[in-house]
């Protein structure tokens, strides 16, 4: 009989339980939805996405409204719809205890904004995948300008490097190519503010200081990259500072393990 009592006790404590936790959930999916706790990521000081932007397209979209509750909450479909925003690399959107929820965004990073020979404007990120520019924010980055046939679209580096055809064709590779090497070394970063690809298909570097361009070439491969960022640094830690920034109009660098300058009245091969 004992026996008999403890399950029945059990029992009855159990579906108390459920009944309880039942009405607690009930009364939660009626309580109002408060503003979400929001958490945006960037590596740098390139915030293209903004708590205040954010709320606001969320709103336009009608999924958050005034007087809403937490059953009316929709927590994948918004965080689809962000996922969907061409700034966001990462997004994670989860509801908490009382009516409060939150919202987590890893922004992507440009390395570079291309302004293409279309008279388009984009940017390239640090996984080689293109973006479209902010109208609220301009990023300081790497500034590639003239004969560059590439536009924004879903392709990526890694959709042209394992593409024969498309290598041949598009230049958002080599573009990323010179970005991200730039972009990880502090002394350019510092230096290049600009790169130019001419009608020939050369790039050519616009330092901030001096009164020359660099003659870069081609950026088929990184190796090719590495080898020609490694001459240019040594040459300028090295050479500039005996011969003056303002000696030299040109510094090539396309011609292997050496660098040909020209300078004002003649040239000179080191």
């Amino acid at each position: 009989m004992n026996k008999w009592w403890r399950i029945a006790g059990w029992s009855f404590l159990t579906v108390l339980v459920m009944v309880v936790l039942g009405f607690a959930r009930n009364e939660q999916e009626k309580s109002l939805v408060q503003k979400p706790a929001v958490s945006i990521s960037v590596v740098d000081e390139n915030a293209f996405l903004t708590e205040e932007e954010l709320l606001v397209r969320l709103k336009r979209k009608k999924m958050l409204f005034p007087g809403q509750r937490i059953e009316d909450l929709k927590t994948h479909e918004i965080e689809d719809y962000i996922r969907g925003m061409h700034e966001v690399e990462s997004v994670d959107v989860y509801r908490r205890m009382g009516g409060h929820w939150s919202i987590r965004v890893q922004v992507r990073q440009p390395l570079s904004r291309i302004f293409n020979q279309h008279g388009e404007s984009f940017y390239v990120d640090s996984k080689g995948a293109t973006m479209d520019p902010s109208p609220n924010f301009t990023a300081r980055v790497l500034v590639f300008s003239g004969a560059i046939p590439d536009r924004s679209d879903s392709l990526t580096v890694d959709d042209i490097i394992n593409n024969d055809s498309l290598k041949s064709i598009r230049l958002l590779d080599d573009i990323y190519r010179i970005s991200n090497y730039v972009c990880h070394d502090a002394f350019l970063r510092a230096q290049i503010s600009q790169v130019h690809r001419t009608t020939g298909g050369d790039f050519v570097l616009i330092p901030q200081v001096g009164g020359h361009t660099i003659i870069f070439g081609s950026a088929r491969t990184d190796e090719e990259v590495k080898e020609k960022m490694d001459k240019l640094k040594v040459f300028y830690k090295e050479g500039l500072p005996y011969e003056g920034w303002n000696k030299y109009e040109t510094i090539n660098l396309k011609f292997r393990n050496q660098i040909v300058c020209k300078k004002k009245t003649e040239e000179t091969e080191i």
